[in-house]
């Protein structure tokens, strides 16, 4: 049996969409939605389609905390997750997605995503930077040559087999994002794989402001200094050195000249966010939940 957990918070009447793309999956799922307070009519959009619907408090939204309780009121043997604002590309996302699944050490798998026709440049890059049209299948093995980005994992379209999920401890829920992040390195550190799948694709990118993007890295940089463990595999300097390198060359190539200004101020927001996350404990508590 597989299980769909839907975090969601005023998701308007796009919802609709995403509901009905999940009905048309060649994989029949159980929808279990998680509702932050929504007053815009979410949950009866979700209850219409047939979904368990599971209300909490917007104050005590924390992105591994939500969807660990969503896991314990589901039944499937997988866990596919989405996000509000990612819709499946095709009525096959899930059926591919799930593929990787059925080899004994692979315990978990997420899917490409496609940017929106109106990404920024470099948000379209982002896009395929680090998701690819190549598949992989990551292991500890991978550590020395692709660092940190190993244990890259999105909980916008992924899936997850709930005996390893239990016998890990589930998500980390004192930390305030990057919890499929976590989850993805604490896999391969005791010996599974994780299973990138570019033929399982939603349509998701994000517009953030440079301001967003400072914000968001210091909640990143908050995060993983609160998993201690994890800070051995995060020097992410070289990683980020090679992905601006690879960006302004993009940028150069599709004559996008304005956005490398652009480009080099974002690079210096996240660096900034990232290790002032490090060294503070002092953090937003709450992050446009959509947006993440």
């Amino acid at each position: 049996m597989v299980s769909v957990i839907l975090p969601t918070y005023n998701a308007g009447e796009a919802i609709h969409g995403f509901f009905s793309a999940i009905k048309g999956q060649t994989v029949k799922c159980e929808l279990v939605v998680v509702d932050s307070s929504s007053t815009d009519g979410t949950p009866e959009a979700a209850r219409s389609y047939g979904a368990r619907v599971i209300s909490i408090e917007k104050a005590l939204f924390n992105h591994g905390g939500a969807r660990n309780l969503a896991i314990m009121q589901s039944h499937g043997d997988v866990v596919v997750f989405f996000t509000q604002d990612a819709l499946p590309h095709d009525e096959h996302c899930i059926e591919k997605l799930l593929e990787p699944l059925t080899q004994d050490n692979v315990a978990a798998s997420y899917g490409r995503q496609i940017p929106r026709e109106d990404a920024k440049p470099t948000e379209q890059f982002a896009r395929r930077f680090n998701y690819p049209e190549r598949s992989a299948v990551k292991g500890l093995e991978n550590v020395p040559e692709m660092g940190i980005k190993t244990f890259f994992f999105s909980n916008v379209f992924s899936a997850i087999r709930r005996q390893e999920f239990e016998k890990l401890g589930m998500f980390p829920e004192n930390i305030v994002m990057f919890e499929d992040m976590i989850y993805a390195a604490r896999l391969i550190t005791n010996g599974y794989r994780i299973a990138y799948v570019p033929e399982a694709k939603v349509i998701h990118s994000h517009n953030y402001s440079l301001a967003e993007q400072f914000k968001r890295y210091r909640c990143a940089g908050v995060s993983f200094k609160k998993q201690p463990w994890f800070l051995q595999y995060a020097e992410s300097g070289k990683e980020g050195r090679a992905y601006l390198r690879q960006l302004l060359r993009y940028l150069l190539r599709e004559k996008k000249y304005p956005w490398i200004l652009y480009a080099l101020c974002e690079a210096i927001c996240k660096y900034s966010g990232y290790h002032l996350g490090l060294h503070c404990e002092k953090v937003p508590a709450a992050f446009p939940q959509g947006r993440i």
